[in-house]
């Protein structure tokens, strides 16, 4: 009986302690759900508010004051960006619209090049031949949270710097080459609305090269223009 007992609560207690990796697996993942605001400081000008983020685990919403007709919505795992515009009701591939959708993404944070990489392929702005590469430069702190700083290059003379959080696994600074600084504040972990990361039933998906293509098949389109 005693044996037979040992055996019991052993399996008791593995049972117990693949739940609570179950449990802490779950909260891993609910702490990369958080919204901030996005502020942006042009080179040696004063900052001003340039958004709203938020994040849902691989996915990102981004509202921009650039584009207020509309909002971004990122897929890291799905690899896919797009804009929605709600008045329309479509949506369409981000592409090169915003440089916001190529760099804050959730990212690796032994490698975070590999996801602005992805992301730069997808907005096609880079040439895939020339791998992106990330060099660690230091550790500070952004918003009271202790961040690790990259640099990554993208190509000879080009290059940004990242402040990356190792919690969130997510950038909370990002410097442009040519200066402009874009910050993640007032963050706020807390669980996110999922339906707000999704398009929204009923949108339709607009393709411009498909209507430029239906334009130059009609009547108005003209080859030579009247000089």
């Amino acid at each position: 009986m005693a044996k037979g007992f040992t055996i019991a609560a052993s399996s008791w207690l593995s049972l117990l302690g693949l739940i609570g990796a179950l449990i802490s697996g779950c909260v891993s993942a609910q702490a990369q759900q958080f919204s901030a605001d996005l502020v942006g400081t042009a080179h040696a000008g004063a900052a001003a508010s340039s958004g709203k983020l938020r994040v849902f685990n691989k996915k990102v919403r981004i509202e921009t004051s650039g584009f207020p007709d509309g909002f971004f919505l990122i897929d890291g795992a799905g690899g896919a960006a797009y804009f929605a515009r709600p008045a329309e009701r479509v949506f369409m591939d981000a592409r090169q619209s915003s440089r916001l959708t190529q760099l804050f993404v959730p990212v690796d944070l032994g490698d975070p090049c590999l996801q602005w990489q992805d992301m730069a392929k997808l907005a096609g702005v880079t040439d895939p031949s020339e791998p992106w590469r990330c060099v660690r430069v230091g550790e500070e702190v952004v918003e009271g949270r202790g961040v690790v700083v990259y640099r990554a290059m993208s190509s000879p003379g080009r290059d940004i710097l990242g402040w990356i959080d190792p919690n969130l696994k997510f950038p909370l600074r990002i410097r442009m080459q040519d200066g402009t600084t874009i910050t993640v504040e007032n963050i706020h972990e807390e669980p996110q609305p999922e339906h707000l990361f999704e398009i929204p039933p009923g949108f339709r998906k607009f393709d411009p090269q498909a209507l430029i293509k239906r334009i130059k098949q009609s009547d108005v389109w003209v080859d030579n223009p009247p000089q």
